[in-house]
């Protein structure tokens, strides 16, 4: 029996059940699709919601994931790795059109404008799928409404891995909503750390030796104009706190903002 056989068998007693709407498999490991979208669902853009399956016992198993779709979006977006021995994403990988997914409306998140101070630059460091939540952010009218200037660093291990954020930011310049206010704000700056490439190393290096501001012609990170989001493994989130705190920024949340935000919510 097919996955979407099972889906569809539990369609009627699947709670919070959302349809999927499309499935893109962008290398081996890493895969995206879209779903439904629940009508009462409101949401800030770079929050997440936990997305989970049946297991064979009828409990739900649920992990979180960043929405990558702009809270405009008629349907949700999300992008994932593939575990191949991972109780959740190794049948999440084997989703189609038309399967069901758990999908609970309780949007949470610290990656929010809420928990940022006003600012002239806007960092977002990421490391593979922890671009899901600034996939979201870069589409939202909001995030060029606030800030001058926003530059998107993106780091993974291969050159493929960096196909879903290229191709997002490639899109935004032909957006109908946004185009005209991406156009010379955005930054895009991605690097691999294991496969040769045009830029490489890891971003955390980058921001030490100075080579991030050298390259893009920006001053040194500081408290006074600029602000960052950081979402990505607890090791890279652990040394960008230290690194960020080291220009002086105090980490905020959504009950007292400042000048950096980490989300701690990761997907397994």
């Amino acid at each position: 029996m097919t996955l979407s056989d099972t889906q569809t068998k539990k369609a009627v007693t699947m709670p919070d059940a959302q349809t999927v709407t499309s499935v893109r498999h962008w290398t081996d490991s890493l895969f995206s699709f879209r779903v439904t979208r629940p009508a009462s669902l409101r949401f800030r853009s770079g929050e997440f919601v936990m997305i989970g399956l049946l297991k064979e016992d009828g409990r739900p198993l649920l992990r979180a994931y960043s929405i990558a779709s702009p809270n405009w979006d008629d349907e949700l977006e999300f992008y994932s790795i593939k575990v191949p021995d991972g109780p959740l994403t190794s049948r999440l990988q084997h989703i189609q059109p038309g399967d069901q997914v758990i999908l609970r409306p309780k949007p949470v998140g610290t990656l929010v404008h809420d928990a940022l101070l006003p600012g002239k630059r806007l960092y977002m460091f990421a490391t593979g799928t922890g671009i899901a939540p600034f996939a979201s952010l870069v589409r939202d009218p909001e995030t060029f409404e606030k800030f001058e200037q926003v530059i998107l660093t993106h780091t993974c291990r291969d050159v493929a891995d960096l196909a879903y954020g290229r191709e997002l930011v490639e899109g935004l310049r032909d957006d109908p909503l946004i185009g005209e206010m991406v156009a010379g704000k955005l930054i895009y700056y991605p690097t691999t750390t294991r496969e040769e490439s045009p830029r490489m190393g890891r971003i955390t290096d980058h921001l030490r030796d100075g080579t991030l501001a050298r390259e893009l012609g920006l001053p040194q990170i500081s408290v006074a104009e600029d602000r960052a989001m950081v979402c990505g493994s607890i090791g890279l989130n652990t040394d960008l706190k230290e690194i960020l705190e080291g220009f002086g920024l105090t980490e905020g949340a959504n009950s007292e903002p400042a000048e950096y935000v980490v989300e701690k919510a990761f997907v397994g």
